[in-house]
């Protein structure tokens, strides 16, 4: 997907690596009518690891190198202050809106105060929000994004919901059968994350081997590692 090449309205992609970030590209780019700009990215500070995912920087660079994107990073501190996180943002949103882009993309598919909580602070700076996958059913949605092609690796889990050998799995069809039925097929509810490395977006795969599992307070976290193509997995 060629920003330079696409035509449309210009359109701020939320992106956190993940798949529902991915599928809200993929239907972007299906829909037509948008081109997306940048994607952004906040990172916690400390462990330079995206927010809640924790994905190393590097990664998320190749993917959105292999994506053909700007990456716009946005640098938050530990659990921030909602305050804060505004500000975080804003700043980064004021010269995209001094360009002419008005209009963020978020890959929500259900959690409405969410939405409209993004809708309302949006609004108020002067800029639109929209939810291209929003109320799609979310067990057809993962099945699309597998048949698509799409290939993902689940980075992290709830261990109040999951229990550690789901951490480093391949996000695929098997994965969605052994869930317990009460979780989320696409973890909409903060369930699982995700880290997509290869798809039909992609001009060549995130090349990366799975490292060290360990338990942070609530979560089990898969360490992904960058390696060299010929040691990919």
């Amino acid at each position: 997907m060629e920003n330079r090449e696409a035509v449309g309205e210009p359109l701020l992609l939320s992106w956190s690596g993940g798949k529902d970030s991915c599928m809200t590209l993929f239907e972007v780019a299906q829909r037509g009518g948008y081109r997306v700009v940048a994607l952004l990215t906040t990172v916690t500070e400390v462990y330079d690891r995206v927010s809640m995912h924790g994905v190393r920087r590097v990664l998320l660079e190749q993917q959105a190198a292999a994506l053909g994107l700007p990456l716009h990073l946005v640098p938050i501190p530990p659990e921030p202050p909602n305050d804060v996180y505004q500000a975080r943002m804003e700043a980064v949103f004021d010269p995209y809106r001094k360009d002419g882009v008005t209009t963020v993309a978020f890959g929500d598919l259900f959690l409405a105060d969410i939405r409209r909580y993004r809708e309302e602070w949006l609004t108020g700076i002067g800029l639109r929000a929209i939810f291209p996958l929003w109320h799609q059913e979310t067990r057809a949605l993962a099945r699309t994004f597998i048949d698509q092609g799409f290939r993902a690796v689940v980075t992290c889990v709830d261990s109040r919901v999951l229990d550690r050998s789901f951490s480093g799995r391949p996000f695929d069809h098997r994965f969605i059968e052994t869930l317990p039925p009460l979780v989320d097929p696409c973890g909409e509810n903060g369930e699982f994350h995700t880290f997509v490395h290869d798809g039909p977006l992609f001009r060549e795969p995130v090349p990366l081997v799975l490292g060290e599992i360990v338990q942070r307070e609530l979560w089990y976290y898969c360490d992904l590692l960058p390696v060299p193509k010929r040691a990919a997995m």
